[in-house]
């Protein structure tokens, strides 16, 4: 690298917008730091094209002529080279601010860059090391796509790794794990009945940052999940078939699912960043303004920790603000992203000191922001120092939550628990003791059986241990609260008695997700029975451990043909989709008051909410007043471990005991598939009594009126 006397003019430029600016006269650079005494770009360009030798020049920033407020500003005229850049910034008095680093042998990137320099997965990153932020220059064509604006209650969300997803699939004519190797599973996606992909973080991280080894091999391990990351602008290019065309390669990606009537959703994280604690990497905000960027202690400066990362962001400061929603506007107008996932959201929602705001404006600005208005915004209300708030995230009914008591509710009743039913029935029927007395909706309610972070839904009806050994933390890591139960026999192989008692249990938690109210999500590979050999915290693990095995679609196809056939009843039925809660009575304009839900242990009419109790009928009315139609559906769950229960069928509703129920999902059933078709062969009376198999579930249709043939609008 040689140092060159800069080819462009300078001038003062302007303050706002922040980042780089490509204006007709030239490009603009704008750099919020409130200590900094001197702030320096520094710049780079090649030498020759091919070649990996570059010129470098440093420009120091005059702090009457180029500094507005807290702005640092220069503009380069005439400037068409393809250059890096990133800051050197200097604090000379750190005792102004207590907190105030200074670190000038930092060359740290822009918060605003939109784009970093390109490298493979697992090249080694120069952040703060050499200035790595580039122009992006849009040259897109996105052929009038837009929104898909798909309904909450029609929506049906698959959470996924880009590089897992496809990483070991041969079939691929991209390079497996990356965006466009994941266009081409489009197909597998549809078929599946999703509408909508979460992909797990694709903002710049490094992948490299992780300090601990595999104990039997001696390996380096991967910051795999990439919940770290240096940048809220910067794509992933390590996920790219071609990193130095990363951009337009996600775009494309998300255009082929937008043609597909798939929207995409963005897990994104605001709470920390991959700076870590005083001993990580300063690459950018540290070393911008450490005391506006972060929660400090304030009384040793030390970073308050509510992320479990090392350091939290300081969300509700108004530089940050808007730091978040700028990037979230850039992810919506520039990426065509759909909606996103807030990764450990309750910190978006705690002061300066760390105390929770009781209407924290960070919170508030996303839900209220003009240009986010038809995105989808999703909170894990929780953090990671025992801040839980499912149920009081926000009062605001644009936020969805995931709904972390219908997952332990759910899995502690499939796990043969005692006092679950009253739970159980309250999750299904949309969780209103969390979201009814805000006025909010079962859709605020994102329900899960599982997600990237635990055990699998396979490893969940396998292990009642976890089993971390290989991420090299002593097994210490992972959360020990899972819920799950090995069905007879710790991990895998397993006998086959065991192994259909698994795929049972798997079918039946499946069906209770897909047929509550509320927005289901699901994660890949539970589907194919993936397996994490009983590992609930593979955040390190890129190996097969993680990545999903395409060898089990044929393996584990009959219960794929289950994963798809239930999907496909939730789309066809409004029933399961409502957007609102259950009343007790309707009347309709007759003024006959109807039911639209009730709920029975072993006989009609008879309820049991004991605690010991684990067995639950639910009737769901079709008719429930002259401008809603659909089939009646009786859902029988069973909790025990070895006991059957035998239920006496309720009325066909309107039909006295004339109607037939049609026998359509039996998770217990001896021969694959376990689904039937709504035909006379398979139809039972009212008052007749069906048995249901230990941790099975059984679902009965009425067929007096046509299935709707279409989502609604």
């Amino acid at each position: 690298m040689s140092k060159e006397k800069l080819p462009c003019p300078i001038k003062r430029g302007h303050p706002l917008p922040l980042g780089v600016t490509d204006h007709q006269e030239g490009l603009n650079f704008a750099l919020f730091s409130r200590h900094a005494d001197q702030v320096i770009l520094v710049i780079e360009w090649p030498e020759k094209t091919g070649i990996r030798s570059f010129h470098s020049h440093e420009i120091p920033l005059h702090p009457e002529h180029n500094r507005t407020g807290d702005i640092w500003h220069i503009l380069l005229e005439t400037c068409d080279m393809d250059i890096t850049y990133g800051y050197r910034i200097y604090v000379q008095d750190k005792t102004s601010e207590p907190g105030t680093i200074s670190a000038p042998q930092s060359i740290l990137i822009d918060p605003f860059s939109q784009s970093l320099t390109p490298r493979k997965w697992g090249e080694a990153a120069d952040y703060g090391r050499r200035p790595c932020c580039r122009i992006a220059r849009d040259t897109f064509n996105w052929r009038e796509d837009r929104p898909l604006k798909i309904s909450l209650s029609d929506t049906v969300i698959y959470e996924l790794h880009v590089r897992g997803f496809t990483r070991q699939d041969t079939q691929l004519t991209s390079s497996p794990g990356t965006y466009k190797a994941l266009t081409e599973k489009i197909p597998y996606l549809q078929e599946l009945g999703i509408t909508a992909v979460e992909l797990m973080p694709v903002t710049e991280f490094d992948e490299n940052d992780n300090v601990f080894r595999n104990p039997h091999t001696g390996e380096t391990l991967k910051n795999y999940w990439g919940y770290n990351p240096v940048s809220f602008f910067a794509l992933k290019s390590g996920y790219a078939h071609d990193p130095s065309n990363h951009i337009n390669e996600f775009k494309e990606m998300v255009y082929s699912f937008h043609q597909a009537g798939i929207e995409v959703f963005l897990d994104i994280v605001y709470n920390h960043t991959g700076e870590g604690g005083y001993d990580g990497t300063t690459s950018s905000f540290r070393g911008i303004d450490n005391s506006i960027y972060y929660l400090l202690d304030p009384t040793n400066r030390e970073y308050l920790n509510f992320s479990g990362c090392g350091n939290t962001l300081n969300c509700n400061h108004p530089v940050v603000r808007n730091l978040i929603i700028e990037s979230l506007r850039y992810w919506v107008t520039v990426m065509h992203i759909d909606g996103f996932r807030f990764d450990l959201a309750s910190i978006l929602g705690r002061d300066k000191t760390g105390n929770v705001l009781s209407n924290p404006p960070m919170i508030e600005l996303i839900a209220e922001d003009p240009v986010l208005r038809d995105t989808k915004i999703i909170a894990e209300a929780w953090d990671a120092a025992g801040l839980y708030q499912v149920g009081s995230f926000s009062t605001d009914s644009r936020w969805g939550e995931w709904n972390g008591r219908f997952r332990d509710d759910v899995r502690a009743f499939m796990a043969g628990h005692n006092d679950t039913v009253t739970k159980l029935a309250t999750r299904m029927a949309g969780s209103s003791d969390l979201y009814q007395a805000s006025q909010r909706s079962p859709l605020s309610s994102i329900n899960l059986l599982t997600s990237h972070d635990g055990f699998t839904l396979y490893d969940l009806v396998s292990y009642n241990i976890k089993h971390n050994l290989d991420n090299g933390e002593n097994n210490r890591d992972g959360d020990n609260h899972n819920l799950s139960w090995n069905s007879g026999h710790e991990g895998i192989p397993a006998p086959t008695k065991v192994e259909q008692l698994r795929h049972r249990r798997i079918r039946s938690m499946f069906t209770i997700l897909m047929l509550s109210q509320g927005i289901p999500m699901i994660t890949a590979g539970d589907e194919l029975g993936r397996s994490q050999r009983g590992n609930n915290n593979a955040w390190c693990q890129d190996n097969e451990t993680s990545w999903l095995d395409w060898r089990l679609l044929e393996k584990n196809a009959e219960q794929l043909s289950f994963f798809r056939f239930v999907i496909n009843l939730r789309r066809k039925h409004q029933l399961f989709r409502r957007d609102d809660f259950f009343h007790l009575g309707r009347k309709n304009d007759n003024g006959i008051q109807k039911q639209e839900i009730s709920w029975q242990y072993l006989i009609p009419g008879q309820q049991n909410w004991e605690k010991e109790t684990r067995g639950l009928g639910v009737l769901l009315h079709g008719e429930t007043d002259d401008s809603f139609r659909d089939d009646d559906f009786f859902i029988m769950i069973n909790g025990h471990k070895e006991r059957s229960l035998s239920f006496t069928l309720p009325p066909v509703p309107g039909k006295d005991t004339n109607g037939l129920w049609h026998l359509i999902i039996n998770t217990a059933g001896t021969t694959l598939p376990d689904i039937l078709p709504a035909e006379e062969k398979n139809s039972l009376k009212s008052q007749t009594r069906y048995t249901v198999a230990p941790f099975g579930v059984t679902v009965l249709q009425s067929v007096s009126i046509p299935a709707p043939t279409s989502l609604r609008g």
